[in-house]
């Protein structure tokens, strides 16, 4: 007996028999066994998922001389006719050889006579997809209005091909790939039917590589089955047609996780001259990194591996984050699209492992995020507000003890000049109210946008419930009316006398002027050091800012008109670039003539002594290739 392929050998006979087509396959019965046959059938699908053999299948169950019925028998004359292809009434044609509107013509003149030895005269159109617009409309008429006795069947790979007019008048079927489990299944059976024993990896591997077409498989079975003698290893299909192998790349991506690009670029100049070619090893290098991705995300399905998930490198596995992997992934995949335009695929690959020695050091943006978000805490009090030391007048004061920094004392400072403002705040709003009323009351003109009222029952119930927001509606905070006017009656007003309380309030700040005139004149401006604590311990009250960047200044340096001064990092000179006017007519107050101030900044000496920074710090500056600087 003539040699049969795998593919032809174990075709399926009866509905049963189709794999992974269960719903096809109920459908169809259910139809038969309720005498609801159609008068045209479409089936689409992928190569190799059993189109072809529902048709023949359906066409025995139909001429069945136990039929109609869902189960054909396969001994009677119609059945092995049909199963041999030699049936007259059930016409198989191929769409891509009879696509012109004389073959559809022919049809429609055949389609008047009966069935000569069958119940129904059956058309199998193969790759219906490929016949003429002309032909589908030569067709349309005969396939919506047949003879009783003619049933049309319409199978093809490329549904989008097919008219709607042609779908409209047909039951449509649309079939799947079939599962790497069941292909699996079917060919440990084949093997079995052989006498040939089978390795699971290397029957995974045959039907990992079919793609879900169980012809496909069966076609690739029958070539390793070929140079494998008696048994099917995974060891004989790596070696006889040019893979890699699961050890071999647990091998690669082992360098790769060390770096040892050397190593590496030899391997694979190694796995070169072994005949293992580019292409190929672009392939099992992705389905490698797929794999290690699924192993990272918990996934150890074998079928989806393609092998255990024990063999793949625990060092690769662990090495790699799931980011990474997916970086690698994207690389490979990259790749294969790259090197059909590339002038040397092998240089392509070269820089693709090149690439793959450095992936560790791959930082993605969500890991630059979180290390943000991990440093915050840490810069936020390093620039927070620092507060200010008395400083002694004597000239011996340290820079340290100047600028000592106290985190919680800032905050509490905070909370009272806050608590200050919301003070001052409502009472300027009551005095503006009561000098409002007292305006209107003389018969003052006024306008109503002016004369309203402010709400305090409300301010006071909102600042009861919440904290005082100086910026709730969106803008500034209005200033306090701390004018002379403020607290003037609107007698005094016309007759221009001001009130006791007024001139005291003016008297205590000309006494107050007055005095910081005094301990201006009482400082030895020959003492350098003597006038910057003088300048700094006035401005902390008035100006706790400026104050605070002049305590980070060393080294000043007066020459009769000119005061230098040396500021500790780039960040306080421009501070005091912006004030610089405020400070001159200080120091030309202090000496009494005028003073202009140049502000530069001090040049330090690196120093061998390391500073240890906390790892999220450290984590910044290497990924944006920065530095500190300052402490």
């Amino acid at each position: 007996m003539a040699y049969e392929v795998t593919a032809t050998r174990r075709r399926p006979q009866t509905f049963a028999n189709l794999v992974g087509q269960e719903f096809v396959a109920e459908t169809l019965k259910n139809s038969i066994q309720s005498g609801k046959i159609a008068n045209a059938y479409l089936f689409s699908g992928p190569r190799g998922c059993g189109k072809t053999s529902t048709a023949r299948i359906l066409a025995k169950a139909l001429n069945c001389r136990k039929g109609p019925t869902a189960t054909p028998c396969g001994e009677c004359d119609a059945c092995k006719e049909i199963t041999a292809g030699s049936c007259l009434d059930v016409i198989e044609i191929d769409g891509a050889s009879n696509n012109s509107v004389d073959g559809v013509r022919q049809i429609k003149d055949e389609v008047l006579f009966p069935p000569q030895t069958c119940r129904y005269k059956i058309y199998i159109i193969d790759e219906v997809h490929m016949l003429s617009n002309n032909a589908f409309n030569a067709l349309l008429k005969t396939i919506e209005e047949p003879p009783p006795h003619v049933v049309f069947i319409f199978a093809t790979t490329e549904l989008q091909k097919v008219p709607a007019t042609i779908k409209s008048r047909c039951q449509q079927f649309n079939y799947r790939l079939v599962p790497v489990e069941k292909v699996k299944e079917q060919l440990a059976q084949a093997a079995a039917e052989l006498g040939i024993k089978a390795q699971d990896e290397a029957l995974y591997w045959i039907a990992r590589e079919a793609g879900g077409s169980m012809r496909d498989s069966y076609t690739l079975f029958d070539q390793v089955a070929a140079f494998s003698g008696d048994e099917i290893t995974y060891e004989k299909i790596r070696d006889k047609l040019g893979l890699v192998g699961i050890d071999r790349l647990n091998e690669l991506f082992g360098l790769c996780v060390k770096g040892d690009s050397a190593t590496v670029l030899l391997k694979f100049d190694e796995y070169l001259q072994n005949g293992v070619s580019i292409e190929q090893l672009i392939s099992n290098c992705t389905d490698y990194l797929r794999s290690v991705l699924f192993i990272k995300s918990g996934i150890k399905k074998e079928a989806l591996l393609g092998q255990s998930a024990e063999r793949f490198s625990a060092d690769v596995v662990n090495a790699w984050s799931s980011i990474q992997v997916e970086r690698a992934l994207n690389i490979f995949m990259q790749l294969y699209r790259d090197i059909r335009y590339s002038i040397s695929p092998r240089f392509e690959f070269e820089l693709a492992l090149s690439r793959l020695c450095w992936l560790k050091d791959f930082v993605s943006a969500q890991e630059v995020k979180k290390a943000i978000d991990a440093v915050k805490p840490v810069l936020m009090n390093a620039a927070g507000p620092r507060k200010l030391q008395a400083f002694s007048n004597a000239g011996g004061t340290s820079m340290a003890a100047a600028s000592a920094v106290s985190a919680n004392g800032a905050v509490q400072q905070a909370q009272q000049i806050r608590e200050e403002k919301k003070t001052e705040s409502e009472k300027a709003v009551a005095q503006n109210n009561s000098f409002r009323k007292n305006v209107a009351g003389n018969g003052l003109p006024t306008f109503s946008a002016l004369t309203e009222e402010a709400p305090e029952a409300e301010v006071n119930a909102n600042s009861a419930e919440e904290e005082y927001d100086p910026f709730l509606n969106g803008g500034a905070e209005p200033p306090a009316n701390n004018s002379a006017w403020t607290n003037v009656s609107p007698e005094e007003i016309e007759t221009g006398a001001v009130s006791e309380a007024e001139q005291s309030r003016q008297e205590t700040e000309k006494a107050g002027q007055a005095e910081k005139n005094a301990a201006l004149k009482n400082i030895d401006s020959s003492d350098v050091e003597k006038v910057r604590s003088a300048i700094i311990s006035d401005f902390a009250a008035e100006d706790a800012m400026l104050s605070n960047s002049l305590s980070e200044t060393v080294n000043w340096q007066f020459d009769g008109s000119r005061m230098t001064v040396y500021a500790e990092n780039k960040f306080v000179q421009v501070q005091l670039l912006s004030e610089v006017e405020k400070v001159s007519a200080y120091l030309s107050q202090a000496y009494g003539k005028q003073v202009s101030i140049d502000i530069k900044v001090l040049e330090r000496k690196e120093t061998a002594e390391k500073i240890e920074l906390p790892k999220e710090v450290e984590v910044l500056c290497d990924v944006f290739k920065g530095s500190l600087l300052g402490s």
